[in-house]
């Protein structure tokens, strides 16, 4: 039986006195690659943050509830971190201009934004960052400058910064924001390389054409709260999309990538 990476039952966010998402029942198993999927303003940065230890649950102690990630009930963000990626597209903008690709990549094992001088880069760690580089194909350009790269180059970079540490689960927030079709297309194909090779993913997005064709869940999210979980078939339909989006959506399939064509009045 698969253990399970997450296990939530009747948990929310509270910020200021509102509630900004849930109650939220939710379970994700060993091995398994799901994307959170929903309108801007739907919670899904949350929900990410909730699962990093970056945001804490709320819950009323007289009720029932489950709140484990790895098996846990309580666990600090700092051990979090040690199993779990984390790649959020604020993050790009908090690195210097002047930091190579290998500080950036090598900085996800010092939980920084470089290498303190401090720190010493042993033969085990300079290995490390050049195995996640090569499996992001940016083991050529370690030594340029983050102002040299280009918007899929640097994503490529956060990538293989949050597999340094090979994590047991990879949380991407939004990774193709951005991007053109051609670099959607490549980081959909690199994402479904990482699910071969054992990497378990959650993909947070608003579009359906990010989602890679490994990834079959969806968990579709409005107004903080779930409103359908199931599979690209059952979830990724005109019917569901044009609830989750509300406005009238047509879904197009081909071959496990899908998108939505924008049509009819408002609903």
């Amino acid at each position: 039986m698969k253990h399970k990476v997450v296990e939530l039952g009747n948990v929310s966010v509270v910020k200021d006195g509102n509630l900004i998402l849930g109650p939220i029942d939710l379970d994700i198993f060993q091995g398994e690659s799901v994307a959170i999927l929903g309108p801007n303003g739907s919670g899904k940065t949350t929900l990410s943050l909730l699962l990093s230890g970056g945001v804490y649950p709320y819950f009323d102690e007289d009720d029932p509830h489950v709140f484990r990630i790895f098996g846990k009930e309580r666990c600090s963000r700092s051990n979090l971190l040690r199993r779990i990626g984390v790649v959020s597209m604020d993050l790009q903008n908090l690195f210097s201009s002047d930091i190579t690709v290998y500080e950036v990549v090598c900085s996800g094992l010092f939980s920084g934004l470089g290498i303190h001088p401090d720190r010493i880069v042993s033969d085990e760690i300079d290995s490390k960052v050049r195995s996640a580089a090569r499996m992001m194909g940016i083991d050529d350009i370690l030594d340029r400058e983050v102002s040299k790269l280009s918007l899929g180059e640097m994503r490529r970079a956060l990538i293989a910064r949050a597999l340094v540490h090979e994590p047991d689960l990879l949380i991407l927030d939004e990774p193709m924001t951005g991007l053109d079709i051609v670099m959607r297309s490549k980081f959909r194909s690199l994402l479904d390389s990482l699910i071969r090779n054992g990497v378990v993913l959650i993909l947070v997005t608003h579009d359906l054409s990010d989602i890679p064709p490994s990834v079959n869940r969806i968990i579709a999210l409005k107004d903080g709260i779930i409103l359908h979980d199931g599979s690209k078939k059952d979830v990724l339909t005109d019917d569901i999309m044009t609830e989750l989006y509300g406005e009238s959506i047509k879904v197009v399939g081909d071959n496990g990538t899908y998108q939505m064509i924008l049509g009819g009045p408002r609903i």
